[in-house]
């Protein structure tokens, strides 16, 4: 070290100088592999076709969806879901560093949570469950979608006030158990959860105390909008509205104290449909009468679009692309390559760990995907 200062000045200063471009280089390098591409695969559909799914351009697969019977995680076909273990850890083979989780609950099967976590031994069994499924097929995690712990979702869930703090203790719970088998097996394993987009899911749960135990939050930043027409999955609010936006959840979960760099924005690879009342003035927050088919990605791009009647908008303030039909007074929300990008940037710009979508089969043709995949790469 003491040669190192008998240098000349400026030889000095520009030895110095090199460091710490090549230090700041580096830094940007290592923020750039951070992010992660976390896309969910919906077994639920039966068995899944890999041969769509481009593996190269995803960090994490999330495996939709793993039931609850009895307290503990439980396969309901578990035929199908062993050959869909199988062949999506063949993927591993196109990328080796591809992550492979059990996604526990969704909306449809979130009814039993609450009962599941409910005292210390019943979590532990919940856990144990959960982490032996994970553990016999070869995958590398566990992700829990509740939908919702302490508040209402699907008709006839089981929920309870006491489900606030038991949300925590089942993610510190099911942390151990994944710690215990990492000292059998000397591999680390993931956890994770789907979280909604809402000030209510945020006052139901204690972010900051379950956020250490947790590798990733994936936040559900779409189906905003449901008795009104509005944008269901925009980055900004539109015009006019103050209610919801990707933008006010990221804000409101890092204000819950969640670290920026362990929340996922999620993408809409699907549109949600409306029929509203009028098309007389202005679209935004007409009252819907019906629901119709949003479609995926794929089917918008390639066959809505096209159709007569159906003009395709741009909001600018909430950058958020809609379809709309005065003919039938059809309104379609969604994502789209433009909006992505924004999702993606803004995911980069905030630290944020990345990006997760809902869901693969939406759009099978990869239109969005590789959006994400020339951002990020």
């Amino acid at each position: 070290m003491s040669s190192l200062f008998k240098l000349p000045a400026h030889l000095l200063k520009g030895l110095m100088c090199l460091l710490v471009v090549s230090f700041i280089h580096i830094d940007l390098l290592a923020q750039k592999e951070k992010k992660v591409v976390i896309g969910y695969v919906g077994g639920f559909r039966g068995v899944v076709n890999t041969n769509i799914i481009e593996a190269e351009k995803l960090t994490h697969i999330n495996y939709a969806f793993v039931d609850i019977r009895n307290g503990q995680a439980w396969l309901q076909d578990e035929k199908t879901d062993s050959i869909n273990f199988r062949t999506l850890n063949a993927l591993k083979q196109k990328n080796p560093a591809l992550k492979i989780l059990i996604s526990i609950g969704g909306w449809s099967w979130s009814e039993n949570f609450s009962d599941a976590v409910l005292t210390d031994s019943a979590r532990r069994i919940f856990a144990a469950s959960s982490v032996a499924i994970m553990h016999n097929y070869g995958l590398d995690g566990v992700d829990i979608d509740w939908e919702y712990p302490a508040m209402k979702g699907e008709e006839g869930n089981i929920y309870r006030p006491e489900d606030k703090q038991n949300f925590t203790h089942m993610f510190r719970q099911t942390r151990e158990a994944l710690d215990s088998l990492k000292k059998l097996t000397g591999k680390e394993y993931l956890l994770t959860t789907a979280v909604g987009g809402s000030n209510s899911f945020i006052s139901n749960t204690e972010m900051d105390k379950l956020a250490p135990y947790l590798d990733y939050i994936n936040l559900m930043t779409y189906d905003f909008s449901w008795q009104r027409a509005g944008h269901h999955t925009n980055l900004f609010f539109a015009k006019g509205d103050t209610t919801s936006s990707a933008d006010k959840t990221v804000q409101a979960y890092i204000a819950a104290g969640v670290p920026a760099s362990k929340l996922v924005l999620g993408l809409a690879f699907y549109g949600k449909g409306s029929i509203v009342k009028d098309s007389v003035g202005d679209w935004f927050n007409k009252p819907v009468v019906a629901t119709t088919r949003g479609g995926g990605f794929s089917f918008i791009k390639d066959s809505l679009l096209n159709q007569p009647g159906y003009v395709a908008h741009w909001d600018k303030k909430a950058k958020a692309p809609y379809l709309f039909n005065k003919n039938t007074k059809t309104f379609i929300t969604y994502d789209n390559e433009k909006s992505i990008r924004l999702k993606c940037k803004y995911a980069t710009k905030h630290g944020l760990a990345g990006v997760m979508f809902w869901e693969y089969n939406n759009d099978p043709k990869g239109y969005l995907l590789q959006v994400v995949d020339d951002v990020f790469n």
